[in-house]
């Protein structure tokens, strides 16, 4: 344990002295947190309410209990005793914790360690609990017990982005659901960004700005957070009086939860983003127009924010309005305030006395609010801004506000850590996160040696400044295997050795000991979740990402490689695409890893399909492995198509492009076959929470353009972020990438039969056109899977691979 960590998690026996040390002001802002948290009483109440509603049967077999952290020495942890049984059907096993967070951590890991269970989201195959005993016969700890305590004080969750690609179209059901995972995870500082744009419309009101006004501000529900960001604003708009109200409720259903839980929230704060209406009503301040953010032509409709600066005054009024308005309405429940004001938007000038006065000003919005304020920023910038973000512009940031008054999450730090080569982020808290996730997509893929080591070497690393563990997707329900190991990871003090995690892992997920799923788990470790090529993986599979480039060797030959290349892939400005530097110039999909050994890790499932034929967490695993394998292979068989294209073999060019199209509609058979590869779940979910035909149909075209165009559009040219959200999901490569392959080989077909051009402009004013109606759409898709999953995976691999 870092030095850093030990001194502030020491209880101080002495007055604070005024200007308090790094340390000594975190440990100050534990205890501050600690007196908000809710009582013992409620806090045991809603530890059993989450066992109730994960397992009832077993409600009279545990006893819960509060605890101070003296027990723990100072630290936060759990504890597992054996209970004095005085009858078969009473406790049989107590869990102490100074949180309820604790508490239920505990449950988590006595039923993942002792009774062999195991808890993941819904869209994952969801718990395995059948192989917990009857209550009255659990199995007992140690006599001496089981004390686990947290190395580090946090462990923080959510991307500022997964509001939108999750938990957009949540209503209190699904939430409910998603805060006891988040307790059994043990995450103890959750994001709660839920129905700020009802604050909002309260605060700017209060400075002159109308409803109507802010029509143009807010974007639509599946778009808030680039609103917010100030990426964007009206797109997929206007926000309905009923949304921010629901969602306003809502808001208050999760903070009440997370506080009976012992968490404590990170609410939002003013960032600079203002509507336009803010700079005719204050002419004299300084408010700048940005540039475009991803729009086709800059289209003044949604292009081109306002950022009021931090150095000018009315940015410190708006902002301290902000954060004594959610106080208002939510009471005093956290001192903990996320702000990402320079997040892809360097300031103008790299004067570090300039920098650090608009970091005082950031702040001093946030304190003059709460004057216990602790500022949460994302670290992301210093990687995606590097070239501005030297180090003296770094530490002209980070140490602009009081110490122990922010904290950085080192958001990539699976992949480009910043925190060992920034001096710690000079002296600054951070927590270590995991960002693994782009957009939601759906992609096997992971680097499990990382997480397992990552959190440990940076704490033991020389004057660490590390206090929490982190998970920061950008969209969540996919890959439930790096998720559960990156949570323990908050718990645990030394490095995990991750083939035998894995061994204890299979067995738990599918609540059986199966050999061949266990080799299989072998093998995904050093292929799949062994990704060390440093490329921030964002699903570019052919299928989901269809390549928008004329494959012509005339139009190769004409065109520049630096044009050619961003013809071929659309490269955008956060380089998370895999360039095939090979004269071919073909565009290429991430692969890290051979294809050949995960077809034998999937020849080991389908061995194994008859033993756990009844389990939905192998279910899951093995559609989603089948879909890794057939759309790597989809990759090969559009490689094969186009070259033969540019050979101008039309034979091998038809029976490759034939198997393309036929690999989609296969595809779309298989993922059908499962609950949580369906497009039609995350459109009704949408269309639930209308309250009016208007909402309905806006809620619906939000749902659908999310994950398919996701911005604006010509007659010609492809949203800028066209397939950034895209999906696995039947229904959507049926309708939607299925019929956008067809068109692109039909027009190859037309060149080659004819002898001419191939017609790429043709192909994409019709295919543009046919997206702009499918988002407008209204057809209904399946909720409910059919079919076999393995009786579909075993004749898909007996097809394409045997």
């Amino acid at each position: 344990m870092s030095n850093f960590i030990a001194q502030f998690l020491i209880p101080i026996l002495v007055l604070v002295p005024v200007a308090l040390s790094e340390p000594e002001a975190v440990e100050a802002l534990l205890r501050r947190l600690d007196s908000k948290k809710s009582s013992a009483s409620v806090q045991e109440a809603a530890a059993k309410a989450v066992l109730k509603r994960l397992l009832p049967t077993h409600l009279d077999s545990f006893e819960f209990k509060i605890v101070t952290k003296d027990v723990c020495g100072g630290h936060s942890c759990f504890l597992l005793n054996n209970h004095n049984l005085s009858s078969r059907y009473g406790p049989e096993i107590q869990i102490k914790g100074t949180t309820a967070v604790e508490i239920a951590s505990g449950l988590h890991w006595y039923l993942k360690y002792w009774c062999g269970a195991h808890v993941s989201w819904d869209k994952t195959g969801g718990v395995q609990i059948a192989s917990i005993p009857n209550p009255g016969s659990l199995p007992r700890v140690k006599d001496e017990g089981l004390k686990i305590q947290r190395p580090v004080p946090w462990n923080y969750y959510q991307n500022v982005v997964t509001s939108s690609y999750s938990f957009v179209w949540w209503d209190w059901e699904r939430w409910q659901k998603e805060i006891d995972w988040m307790a059994l995870q043990g995450i103890n500082l959750p994001l709660a960004f839920t129905g700020q744009e009802s604050i909002w419309q309260k605060v700017f009101m209060d400075f002159n700005i109308s409803k109507g006004d802010l029509n143009d501000f807010f974007g639509g529900p599946a778009f808030l957070a680039w609103a917010r960001m100030g990426n964007l604003h009206a797109w997929g708009g206007p926000l309905s009086q009923n949304w921010l109200d629901q969602q306003l409720v809502l808001q208050k259903q999760i903070l009440s939860r997370m506080l009976e839980l012992g968490m404590t929230p990170v609410l939002p704060s003013f960032s600079g983003n203002v509507p336009e209406t803010l700079k005719k009503i204050y002419p004299s301040a300084n408010i700048t127009r940005l540039g475009d953010w991803n729009t086709v032509n800059g289209d003044p409709r949604w292009c081109c924010t306002y950022l009021l600066d931090p150095s000018d005054p009315l940015f410190v009024e708006i902002g301290t309005a902000f954060i004594k308005r959610q106080v208002e309405e939510y009471g005093d429940v956290t001192d903990i305030y996320s702000c990402d004001t320079f997040n892809e938007n360097s300031p103008p000038t790299n004067d570090t006395a300039y920098i650090s006065s608009l970091g005082a000003a950031v702040y001093k919005a946030m304190s003059n609010g709460d004057k216990d304020a602790v500022w949460l920023m994302q670290g992301w910038l210093f990687y995606s801004d590097s070239a501005f973000w030297k180090p003296p512009q770094m530490k002209a940031l980070l140490h602009s506000v009081p110490f122990g008054k922010m904290i950085v999450l080192d958001l990539f730090a699976d992949v480009k850590p910043i925190w060992n080569t920034s001096s710690q982020f000079y002296d600054t808290p951070y927590i270590w996160c995991l960002l693994h996730n782009f957009g939601g997509n759906i992609e096997m893929y992971g680097i499990l040696d990382a997480i397992s080591s990552g959190p440990v070497d940076a704490r033991t690393s020389e004057n660490s400044t590390m206090v929490g563990v982190g998970m920061c997707m950008e969209g969540i329900e996919h890959n439930p295997v790096v998720y559960e190991l990156t949570s323990e990871m908050a718990f645990r003090s030394e490095k995990v050795q991750v083939q035998d995690w894995l061994k204890t892992y299979a067995r738990r997920r599918y609540g059986n000991v199966v050999h061949q799923v266990e080799a299989a788990w072998q093998i995904l470790h050093r292929t799949i979740y062994n990704c060390t090529d440093g490329i921030a993986d964002h699903n570019t599979d052919f299928i989901v990402k269809f390549p928008d480039w004329d494959p012509s060797p005339e139009s190769i030959s004409n065109t520049s490689k630096q044009n050619q290349m961003q013809i071929l892939l659309t490269l955008d400005r956060k380089r998370r695409f895999l360039l095939q530097e090979t004269s071919s110039q073909f565009p290429q999909a991430h692969l890290w890893y051979s294809t050949q050994d995960v077809i034998n890790a999937l020849r080991l499932f389908l061995d194994a399909g008859n033993d756990l034929s009844g389990s939905l967490t192998f279910r899951y695993d093995l559609v989603d492995l089948t879909r890794q394998v057939m759309s790597k292979l989809a990759n090969q068989v559009y490689v094969d198509a186009v070259t033969a294209f540019q050979r101008r073999d039309a034979k091998a060019y038809g029976l490759n492009s034939k198997k393309f199209v036929q690999l989609i509609k296969d595809i779309d058979v298989l993922l059908a076959s499962d609950d949580n590869f369906l497009l039609g779940t995350w459109l009704e979910s949408a269309k639930n929470l209308a309250t009016n035909p208007t909402e309905l149909r806006q809620y619906e075209w939000n749902a659908r353009t999310q994950v398919t165009m996701w911005y604006d559009n010509t007659k010609i040219n492809q949203s800028k972020l066209h397939d950034y959200a895209n999906k696995f999901w039947s229904g959507l490569l049926e309708s939607y990438y299925l019929p956008r392959a067809s068109t692109y080989f039909r027009y190859l077909s037309k060149s080659l039969r004819e002898n001419k051009d191939f017609e790429v402009e043709k192909w994409r004013e019709e295919w543009i056109s046919f997206s702009n109606n499918w988002q407008a759409g209204t057809q209904l898709y399946p909720v409910k899977a059919k079919g076999d999953a393995l009786a579909i995976s075993k004749a898909l691999f007996k097809k394409y691979i045997m």
